[in-house]
Formats: structure tokens, sequence, C-alpha cells
């Protein structure tokens, strides 16, 4: 999310976006409040609380067919390990993981 007003980042706390340079602020919508969970061994890890801030990329999804997805990228294993995607389908929000 970037300020109306100078352009510059704008980050999510206490339920309000706030810019990193002019101290300006917006709330945040419900729809952009919603927790990306990733499941490694049976145990749930909730790592993200603002899917509208994050990056988009065009992939399809396997649920619904829609082209666009959010997506993190996350080390959940060894370092000499490649990372692991984790994708949020734009339109149902469908999870799911590519290995790299």
């Amino acid at each position: 999310m970037f300020c109306e007003k100078c352009g510059g980042l704008m980050f999510p706390k206490d339920g309000i976006y706030t810019c990193s340079k002019c101290g300006n602020s917006k709330k945040i919508k419900a729809e952009d409040k919603q927790t990306i969970v990733a499941k490694k061994e049976d145990k749930e890890i909730a790592f993200f609380d603002g899917v509208g801030t994050l990056p988009k990329d065009r992939v399809l999804c396997e649920q619904c067919g829609n082209n666009e997805a959010y997506y993190v990228i996350r080390q959940m294993r060894a370092a000499d390990e490649p990372e692991t995607m984790i994708y949020q389908c734009t339109k149902c929000g469908y999870k799911w993981r590519k290995y790299g």
C-alpha cells in the first residue's frame, strides 16, 4: 500500500495503515484482514495478517480457474534447500504451496 499524499510505503498496525514518511493514515478494509496459513508437519503457521498488501502473480488456481493469486516466499526447510512459494487465490481464497 502506498500513501496517497507522498507516495511513501504504508504499513499495517492496529487496524490502520500508516505512512512511514509523512504519517498519513488509512483504515484497513475488512477484505484486507485475512490470514494465510501454511501447514508443516501437522502444525499451522499463520504468518501474515494483511493479504491486500501481498504481491500478486499470474498463476492458475486449481479450485476455481482464476489466473491471479497472492504469494509469499518462505524458507520452510534447511537453508540449502529451495524456498517454498505459498499462494492464495484472489477470487476464491484457495491456498496451495509450490516447492522450489
